[in-house]
């Protein structure tokens, strides 16, 4: 089942770290490999290519992490620009230990869970409840139907704490192998499996109770 939100504005990389795509080698930037883009970003003459070409390969699949864990397309779109900052002053520092699409999404969930626990607190603070705040958003999409299932379905996943969450969306939309997983949250696969197990479980009972 594909995510039911559209993706209604451009996502545009940090302004300040523009250039144009037409100058991307002809290989193309979705074709190159992590070796030839972090080669690419360590010459002086082709960095800001390189991370362009970056941008335009991993923008995407971290725009629609993001969006499952916060909703909001605003939101999103501003933690992806503070993403590919963080990016932009730490792939000098990138060791090869793991695939640059691992450390990628390592940074955007961290991201997404500072996000979320700074939105907490200032529910907290002012009475209101977070969760329902999620909710809220879903439910103010234009295209809501409560009777539908994928639409159960995105109400049920925000009942889910925040980690257990991000797994669950990992494993469910993205395919995502455990292995991997466990790379980027840092968690044993075991652990994973059984979040993910809770979840479906805590998910199912939420839609057939509703």
């Amino acid at each position: 089942m594909l995510l039911i939100f559209n993706l209604n504005k451009a996502i545009k990389p940090p302004y300040c770290l523009k250039v144009y795509l037409s100058d991307i080698p002809k290989k193309g930037c979705m074709h190159l490999e992590d070796r030839e883009l972090l080669d690419l970003f360590g010459d002086s003459s082709t960095k800001e290519l390189a991370f362009t070409a970056i941008i335009k390969k991993f923008q995407e699949r971290l725009y629609w992490h993001i969006r499952k864990m916060v909703i909001s397309h605003d939101d999103t779109n501003d933690m992806l620009q503070n993403v590919f900052i963080k990016v932009w002053k730490g792939l000098e520092n990138f060791r090869e230990d793991s695939q640059l699409y691992t450390w990628l999404y390592r940074i955007a969930t961290n991201e997404c869970l500072t996000f979320l626990e700074q939105r907490k607190k200032k529910a907290t603070m002012s009475l209101e409840d977070d969760e329902n705040g999620l909710s809220n958003t879903i439910k103010a999409d234009k295209n809501f139907d409560a009777n539908k299932l994928e639409w159960k379905l995105q109400l049920a996943i925000q009942k889910l704490p925040e980690r257990q969450r991000l797994v669950f969306n990992l494993r469910y939309y993205d395919a995502m192998p455990y292995e991997k997983m466990s790379k980027i949250l840092e968690t044993s696969e075991g652990a994973l499996k059984a979040s993910y197990h809770h979840a479906a479980k805590k998910i199912e009972q939420y839609i057939l109770n509703d």
